[in-house]
Parts: C-alpha cells; structure tokens; sequence
C-alpha cells in the first residue's frame, strides 16, 4: 500500500474516480458470485443425477467471464491501494483513508452511495466506531507518512 496520508480536502477530491473504481470492483465481484453459484447448482445436479452429460461450451465461456472478472478486481482494488486509500469492504465500497490530526494517524471513512466524507474513526475502531468530522480533522494538515 503507498504510504501518505491525506487532507479532508485531498481525500474529498478523489472520491468521484474512487467511486467509479469501487463500483467497477463491487459488480465484478457481485457477478463472480453470480456465476460461482451457477457452478455450484451445476456441481449439485452432477452429484445427485450420479453424473450426466454437460454442454461444456457455455461452462468454458462462465469460467473465463469469471477469470476475468476477477482480474478486473485485483487490478482495480490495486488502483484504489497504489493511490494510498484502504479498501475495507468490496461489497459496501468502504474505504479509508489516512490522515494526521494532532500528531495521530486516524482514518476519514467513505462509503459507496455517500456524497461526502463526514465521518472518521481511529485506526483501531472500524467502521463502528465512525465519529462526525469536526474540525480538528477539517484543519488537519496533510503530510506523508515517515517509515
């Protein structure tokens, strides 16, 4: 993952390509469910019918449309990473991301469907633990990260 934080500004101005990615990442994953439960129910009959014959060519063309889509998931969610944000939950589009207030690291939380930053949370709360931004986190200067 790169290693910087951000403003409240600098992480309020990549949410339009970030909700973009996130929910390019959160469909691709939705259809891949979408087929792997195919290929359970095909796995089912096989296993109760004893076997049987199968027309392999729409299977092969569900395989690679999977392997795709999860090629198009790592590549994006290594996008989002690559640009310094966390990627906690695919399926709600949760990110977070770093930001110094006071000399501490606490992470400015977004979810897909929000217009706007307006939460934040330690790193050791989550998602539960969301506070509203105040503005200790409005005036927090950015800065990288020294490891």
């Amino acid at each position: 993952m790169a290693n910087r934080t951000f403003t409240l500004a600098e992480a309020q101005e990549l949410i339009p390509v970030l909700d973009g990615l996130i929910r390019r990442a959160s469909e691709a994953k939705r259809r891949s469910e979408e087929i792997d439960t195919r290929f359970h129910e095909v796995n089912q009959k096989i296993l109760l019918h004893g076997g049987m014959i199968l027309d392999i060519v729409p299977l092969a063309r569900l395989r690679a449309e999977r392997d795709k889509l999860g090629q198009t998931i790592t590549d994006t969610l290594a996008e989002i990473t690559a640009m310094g944000v966390q990627v906690k939950d695919v399926d709600t589009g949760l990110l977070d991301f770093p930001c110094v207030v006071e000399g501490k690291v606490v992470l400015l939380c977004w979810r897909l469907g929000e217009g706007a930053i307006t939460h934040w949370h330690g790193v050791d709360e989550g998602f539960a633990g969301r506070k509203p931004i105040d503005s200790r986190i409005t005036n927090a200067r950015g800065r990288k990260k020294v490891n």
